[in-house]
């Protein structure tokens, strides 16, 4: 034990471990993409411009700042220097067109948005239509409408900010079944809390990814689990953030940088293991100490390749974004319980809980409505949508993420299929109702209902089933996909469009889609 004055010194060092490693190690590589590479020393000196640049403006009430950009330094800075300046950083999905994100902007309440050049031209008019008053831009061209982020950096404080202030979580957006994305603050299972900035830093640096060895970033950092890259920074950890996926640039990064932690999908693994023998053999994986699985359900054959070629290093982390990680398996774990998605976190989920359709709970081993019961009684909160908040409910703090499954007499949880109407296509969740109403609009579509059916790579794809009104004269799909097209952004879009006679709506004009979907899968649909 110090004495006091030894032990707030200690805890102010850890208010952002980033300054001491800019002490300790200057010059050690601390973050990098494809096109630079930034020292401890750098990275500090940007995060406290960015935290200070930020603390200069005003933010509303609600501090919110958007990040709307592919990955790259930026994104990261922008997001961790977010944090430090007590902002809530709205990540948002790169793919989304300006309709779509003007959306995201207002709803959200973002005074700041944050913009790459892939993204300059409709995060302008995103921006222009959402009323969001400042644009910063990153390796853009001059813009009138936007700041220059090197010019704003320089005209921002270098001092160091402020490590009282308390810590805000990320807001996401996930789609909704009306079609609309919710904003959802990061659930406590996955924001490290704390009062202050120290406190958080310091939470921080328990995380799993936290270590001497690089974390690599493969996926968008519009998701949670991409995110970690940020909070690995954060607590120390170089980090390494590759751009759109290509998986011999993977192999070559995780050899080049001896990366030791990665959070990736299952058709991540599956593009991984269609590389030539020769190229998968050319790269040594042996750094690698821990893969956290995340997005959708991975199949059996291809999770057992993995052990096989990486070896039992991988977590499957599995939950929404609405309340986090629910239940964890390890490869060890794994092995023995094939095709489990694992145990319940407890703390807060104390246990799974399988229902009919009645509510009425259901013995192990038998398949129905799954859900978990929160010992908090937090359960799922959808801010300002108490209808949906409480349909997710089964009682108070007992919810459920709209699948199906069983719970075998270990306690461990297989996913079989969904009652709700969302599809996972390659880690990311698609909404039906989305496209559904835009082909609706079409003069020549009746009815339409889009499914989820297999696909090799992706896991699962949309499919459009649509009903023409008039039998005799069907539009044409390509009609159908090209009106998609203009309204959605392409990963919304179904991959294919069949016309039907009917989907099956019944007196109360409801849809059976797990029936629509049976005749597209070999077996059980297992998703998750």
């Amino acid at each position: 034990m110090g004495t006091g004055r030894e032990v707030r010194s200690r805890v102010a060092r850890m208010a952002l471990i980033a300054r001491d490693r800019a002490v300790e190690r200057p010059d050690e590589i601390a973050l990098r993409d494809d096109r630079v590479e930034l020292s401890w020393t750098a990275v500090n000196d940007t995060l406290n411009r960015v935290a200070n640049g930020l603390r200069a403006m005003d933010l509303g009430p609600r501090r919110r700042v958007a990040v709307y950009a592919e990955n790259g330094v930026e994104t990261v800075l922008a997001h961790l220097g977010g944090l430090l300046a007590g902002a809530s950083t709205v990540p948002v999905n790169f793919h989304l067109n300006a309709d779509e994100t003007a959306y995201i902007l207002r709803d959200s309440q973002a005074t700041v948005l944050f913009v790459g050049p892939e993204n300059l031209d409709r995060g302008l008019s995103a921006a222009a239509d959402a009323g969001v008053p400042v644009v910063i831009a990153w390796r853009c061209a001059d813009h009138d409408g936007a700041v220059s982020w090197p010019a704003w950096l320089a005209g921002s404080s270098a001092a160091e900010p402020p490590v009282d202030v308390p810590p805000l979580p990320n807001l996401m957006y996930t789609s909704g079944t009306t079609g609309f994305p919710k904003g959802v603050d990061l659930p406590p299972t996955m924001f490290a809390g704390g009062s202050t900035i120290t406190e958080h830093i310091e939470a921080l640096s328990t995380n799993r990814f936290a270590g001497p060895l690089t974390h690599l970033v493969v996926g968008p950092m519009y998701h949670t689990g991409p995110l970690n890259g940020m909070r690995a920074l954060a607590a120390g950890t170089p980090v390494a953030v590759l751009g759109r996926f290509d998986p011999e640039a993977v192999l070559a990064a995780i050899e080049r940088y001896r990366a030791g932690t990665s959070v990736m999908v299952p058709t991540h693994f599956k593009r991984l293991l269609d590389l030539p023998a020769e190229v998968k053999a050319r790269y040594d994986v042996s750094s690698m100490q821990l893969v956290a699985h995340t997005g959708a359900a991975c199949p059996i054959d291809v999770k057992h390749r993995m052990i096989e070629w990486f070896g039992p290093i991988f977590i499957d982390a599995y939950g929404a974004t609405e309340v986090g990680t629910i239940c964890t398996i390890s490869s060890q774990e794994w092995l023995t319980h094939q095709g489990s998605v694992g145990r319940c976190i407890n703390p807060p989920f104390a246990r799974a809980i399988v229902v009919d359709d009645d509510g009425n709970e259901l013995p192990a081993g038998t398949e129905g409505r799954l859900f978990f019961e929160d010992a908090t009684g937090r359960g799922i909160v959808y801010p300002n949508d108490p209808d949906k908040t409480a349909k997710a409910h089964l009682r108070p703090g007992v919810f459920t993420i709209g699948e199906i499954g069983y719970v075998d007499p270990d306690g461990y949880v297989y996913i079989t299929d969904r009652f709700s109407d969302m599809i996972v296509s390659g880690g990311v969740n698609i909404y039906p109702a989305e496209a559904e109403a835009v082909l609706l609009a079409h003069p020549q579509v009746a009815d339409v209902a889009v499914i989820g059916i297999p696909d090799a790579d992706m896991g699962e794809a949309a499919k459009a089933l649509v009903v023409p009104a008039d039998p005799a004269d069907p539009p044409s799909p390509g009609d159908l996909m090209a009106l998609c097209r203009e309204h959605l952004s392409g990963y919304k879009c179904p991959r294919s469009i069949e016309i039907v006679v009917t989907v099956g709506r019944n007196a109360m004009g409801k849809v059976n889609k797990r029936a629509l979907r049976a005749p597209y899968w070999e077996g059980s649909r297992t998703i998750g």
